[in-house]
């Protein structure tokens, strides 16, 4: 092999290792690729029972990447699940999926959270601390109202 041709070799090979090597990406992508979360309409309705309550909210990803829920904590709560509702079976869930440029909706009748022994029953107009930890972006806390208990948001 002459060194004209080791050199177009060598050339072909960085070639095909730096398309290979930029296939392969990086996990933090571009800017779009990752989750951009936010939260919001969240409440809780007040609990009819003094150990369990329900609660519901909206996060919306305004990034092209998916995240997915993976736990709610609150002071509030010993405990905090999360389930999906299939016509009149619900089912506790690890994760729920928060689509890139989507949302996941947590409503009464559909997909929610229980938070099960309580503290205390919480009082209409009682503000409740939650954290909402995610598989890939960190965790954001916000304030949810406590709401009378036959309380239906507007669309």
């Amino acid at each position: 092999m002459t060194s004209r041709h080791r050199a177009a070799a060598a050339a072909a090979l960085a070639l095909g290792l730096t398309g290979t090597l930029a296939a392969c990406g990086s996990d933090d992508g571009g800017s779009g690729d990752r989750p951009e979360l936010s939260v919001g309409g969240a409440y809780i309705p007040r609990p009819a029972m003094a150990d369990m309550a329900a609660g519901f909210l909206t996060v919306t990803n305004k990034g092209g990447g998916a995240d997915k829920l993976t736990s709610v904590t609150t002071p509030l709560a010993r405990d905090v699940t999360m389930h999906t509702t299939k016509g009149t079976q619900m089912k506790q869930v690890g994760s729920l999926d928060v689509p890139g440029g989507g949302a996941l909706k947590l409503t009464s009748g559909g997909d929610h959270l229980m938070l099960t022994k309580l503290v205390h029953r919480p009082k209409v107009g009682e503000k409740v601390e939650f954290t909402l930890h995610f598989a890939t972006s960190d965790p954001v806390t916000i304030k949810v109202p406590v709401e009378p208990t036959t309380y239906r948001p507007k669309d």
